[in-house]
């Protein structure tokens, strides 16, 4: 990891600060920033998004979904909880907490928003930052490529029917030309572009992807902490007033993290998955993406919205939590590994 990466949350953190002080000082540049839009869809946070995004996927390789029946136990295992399991997990966690244990600590008119929020976090499969878990745990690396390939190729397909239907059962209106045209912008069109300009730079010969991806690293990052404070500039009033919903929004998300992560370890096990493998595979499982969340959160429910917020939550907790998955997997490898059929 970068130290950049390493030190995530605290950008995170500072990001927050910088947010909520710049929307006091200068309420009318962020006014301006808001009102940028086109068919709800916000063109400065997109560019920002895009540049988030699309240097992610373009670590991608495609051609890897061809090696997915090498590790078919695996990758079954992870398509069981990031489609079947996480994100209708997230949906009741959400309810139960936010809609109930919490609510009455909570704005009554950002309850459904931070609901959907979560929602959203949970539906989108993380793709970039699980090389570097995966990395951490000394995961089969043909395995973890052969995962993420073929969670990009599912997500252009599932992610706005399956958020549609979890926004539905939440009782949430849910704005379809708005999702799909989130899913249209921060998907298909990121995929397309960032595969095309993968083939032109193998053309080139001298290392050019490796090249283009280290400078395009700290651009990605960049744009996701510009993201930040602008969505801390529009949420700062309402943090200052209510302090303890970061708090509370991060609840479900550590539940849902460490039980996803566990159910797909011990899915591993019994199904006789090596180590190599089921390390990334409850990585995998348990992370999300959540520039693509923050994404479809503004597109779809606004910059002030809850939404937005319960997503950003997710960027605030996803490395040390994430972190803390690696240790416990590492930790646990004789324990696995005794487990497994002779």
């Amino acid at each position: 990891m970068t130290i950049f990466e390493r030190y995530l949350t605290v950008w995170v953190l500072l990001c927050i600060v910088a947010g909520i002080g710049l929307g006091h000082l200068m309420p009318g540049l962020f006014a301006a920033v808001a009102s940028a839009e086109v068919a709800r869809v916000n063109l400065p946070v997109a560019a920002l998004i895009w540049l988030m995004i699309i240097p992610m996927l373009l670590k991608i390789d495609f051609a890897a979904l061809g090696n997915v029946k090498e590790h078919w136990r695996g990758i079954g295992v992870t398509l069981v909880v990031n489609w079947a399991i996480k994100p209708f997990s997230m949906a009741l966690l959400g309810s139960v907490f936010i809609g109930h244990v919490f609510a009455p600590m909570l704005p009554a008119s950002q309850l459904s928003s931070y609901v959907a929020g979560l929602i959203l976090l949970a539906a989108a499969p993380c793709t970039a930052m699980v090389f570097v878990w995966s990395n951490l745990c000394e995961g089969e690396p043909h395995y973890t490529l052969s995962q993420v390939a073929l969670n990009d190729v599912i997500m252009v397909f599932l992610f706005a029917p399956l958020v549609g239907l979890l926004l539905g059962v939440a009782s949430i209106s849910v704005p379809w030309t708005t999702l799909l045209l989130s899913v249209l912008l921060y998907i298909v069109v990121p995929v397309v572009i960032s595969q095309l300009w993968r083939r032109a730079l193998l053309r080139t010969k001298g290392g050019a992807l490796e090249r283009t991806l280290r400078v395009l690293q700290p651009v990605s990052l960049a744009a996701l902490l510009g993201t930040l404070v602008l969505l801390f500039g529009f949420q700062g009033e309402q943090i200052l007033k209510q302090p303890v919903v970061i708090a509370i929004l991060a609840v479900p998300i550590l539940i849902q993290v460490y039980l996803n992560a566990g159910i797909a370890y011990w899915l591993s096990r019994r199904l006789g998955v090596a180590w190599c493998v089921a390390a990334p595979a409850a990585l995998i499982g348990a992370s999300n993406f959540f520039e693509l969340a923050v994404a479809a959160a503004i597109s779809l429910f606004g910059l002030d919205s809850g939404a937005a917020l319960a997503t950003v939550v997710g960027v605030l907790v996803e490395v040390p939590v994430m972190l803390s998955v690696v240790r416990i997997v590492r930790a646990t490898r004789r324990w696995y590994e005794a487990g497994l059929p002779a």
